[in-house]
């Protein structure tokens, strides 16, 4: 089975500004994406977990979308300027799909 090399795109923000990210992602055209609750992390300021938070505030969730070599780099400086004023952590990895035309 054929296989085609994209890049797969992990950004994890704050619930609340989930909108916005995916506006950024309707416009760079990415062709898909999916949203996943975070239960709980590490990060500079220590261990945090989503228990007992009500509400959306200090939710955390992640985005992931697959897209094309030629994409990422527009695509990274459109949420590199949304995060410059939101919590955010953005992974990018080389990925091989079968179905090319998703993507």
């Amino acid at each position: 089975m054929q296989t085609h090399p994209k890049k797969r795109l992990e950004l994890i923000i704050e619930a609340p500004a989930l909108n916005r990210l995916l506006d950024i992602l309707d416009k760079q055209e990415v062709s898909g994406y999916t949203v996943m609750p975070v239960l709980a992390g590490r990060g500079r300021q220590g261990r945090w977990s989503r228990d007992g938070l009500v509400g959306m505030a200090g939710q955390m969730l992640m985005v992931v979308c697959v897209t094309s070599d030629h994409r990422v780099p527009a695509l990274l400086e459109a949420v590199s300027k949304f995060l410059a004023r939101q919590i955010g952590i953005v992974a990018i990895s080389d990925v091989e799909v079968i179905r090319t035309e998703h993507f």
